[in-house]
């Protein structure tokens, strides 16, 4: 934190720029009301009618950034919290945000329970080779 002439502090560091909480992104929050684990792996695709999102003055500039990202194509909640710079337990919150107010749909990845197994699949290859 740094001050100015008349010792007056101010929330920014000359080299990093501005410093906010994490905390203070998500009002303290660790989890949305709805939100289920989002796995780093979730896929984050933006709504169509979320083009209007920035006249929702509800959204933080972080959320209009997650939808910006989303817009044009598909995103792993791995990937904006890389390129948002942010720790992805933010931005799995700010994701639970948007999916409530239904601004952006979480494809959520297949259980490796439910993936067919190699061997079926392998037979099914030999099957259709021997066509």
């Amino acid at each position: 934190m740094s001050g100015d002439r008349q010792g007056t502090p101010h929330w920014s560091d000359d080299e990093a720029g501005p410093v906010v909480r994490p905390y203070a992104m998500t009002r303290g929050r660790t989890s949305t009301a709805g939100q289920h684990r989002l796995d780093l792996i979730a896929v984050v695709v933006a709504q169509p009618h979320a083009a209007g999102a920035e006249a929702d003055h509800a959204l933080s500039p972080e959320h209009l950034d997650i939808v910006g990202l989303c817009r044009d194509t598909p995103r792993s909640v791995a990937e904006l919290a890389a390129e948002l710079d942010l720790p992805v337990g933010v931005v799995r919150v700010l994701i639970g945000d948007l999916a409530e107010e239904d601004m952006v749909r979480v494809k959520r990845p297949v259980p490796p329970a439910e993936l067919p197994d190699e061997s079926v699949l392998r037979d099914v290859i030999d099957g259709l080779r021997a066509l």
